[in-house]
């Protein structure tokens, strides 16, 4: 078990449990009644897709990570370049085939997850602006994979997808920051991203006739997000920054819940909250940025 360890600290399984989320949200959006567990192998490919993508991540940064964080897998030695290279590229390929098997709009999307994922880690990663917004477009393709069980939703509420992709950006932006500290202006940035995002939401669940329900969710979303934001906009320094991206991560499970429940599937949004205690404990044990 000890020798797995560091091959599943590439994969970030706390940020995993993010992905399935954004599967099952994706879905609901959708319309999907939840009545099959045919689509099980959505959640397979999203697992394969952002395992993969997080792996690639370490493999791409191995150099830098040795000079800013050595205590990494990779250098530290405890996982070979080449193995995580091949477990990388392994997990990627995975996510592209079970989304594939399942239909031929999810491979496709799943394909274009995969190559946003390494256009981001091998060249848009530190790019104040290319960063965030490929890595956006990661996380939206990820709740579109999730809203190809029923591709026919596409046309009305392909839109949505557009919110992860500010919301990540927003974190993405911040996160640049984590080593070394940043300025108050990026996290004023990422405020205002963040409130698009909640404001999109309850919108849409007013106009849908469910914001008593999407309420608690969508302040219970905020105030998880919103209270370590603050604490590193009055000392931008680098570990508190840190915890407002970890926030901001394990909180897309929040985020997922509401769009459940803003769609007008509680019960669905429930069990997409109760992923939560998880990541978190997830979390104490792996590392999420």
């Amino acid at each position: 078990m000890a020798e797995l360890k560091p091959y599943l600290q590439l994969t970030r399984p706390a940020n995993l449990v993010t992905a399935i989320a954004d599967i099952l949200a994706g879905m609901a959006i959708a319309g999907f009644p939840f009545s099959s567990f045919d689509p099980a192998l959505l959640v397979v490919s999203t697992l394969g897709l952002y395992g993969g993508g997080v792996v690639m991540n370490d493999v791409f940064d191995a150099k830098l990570d040795a000079i800013e964080r050595p205590e990494r897998p990779i250098p530290s030695g405890k996982v070979p370049l080449q193995s995580a290279t091949i477990l990388g590229i392994t997990l990627l390929l995975i996510g592209i085939a079970a989304a594939a098997i399942f239909s031929f709009q999810s491979g496709m999307i799943a394909v274009v997850v995969a190559a946003l994922t390494v256009l981001y880690n091998r060249f848009a990663k530190h790019h104040v602006f290319f960063g965030p917004l490929t890595m956006g477009m990661c996380r939206g393709g990820n709740l579109l994979l999730g809203m190809s069980v029923l591709p026919e939703s596409f046309q009305q509420w392909g839109f949505v997808a557009l919110l992860p992709i500010a919301y990540i950006g927003a974190i993405t932006l911040i996160s640049q920051d984590e080593v070394h500290g940043g300025k108050r202006r990026t996290l004023y940035i990422a405020v205002l991203l963040y409130l698009v995002v909640l404001s999109a939401q309850l919108f849409i669940a007013q106009s849908k006739g469910n914001i008593l329900f999407a309420l608690p969710f969508v302040l219970l979303h905020a105030w998880l997000i919103g209270r370590p934001l603050y604490n590193a906009i009055q000392n931008p320094v680098g570990p508190l920054i840190g915890k407002a991206v970890k926030a901001g991560v394990i909180s897309l499970i929040v985020m997922n819940a509401s769009w459940c429940v803003a769609f007008g599937l509680l019960p669905v949004g429930l069990a997409v909250l109760a992923l939560l205690p998880l990541s978190i404990l997830l979390a104490r044990v792996f590392a999420v940025t």
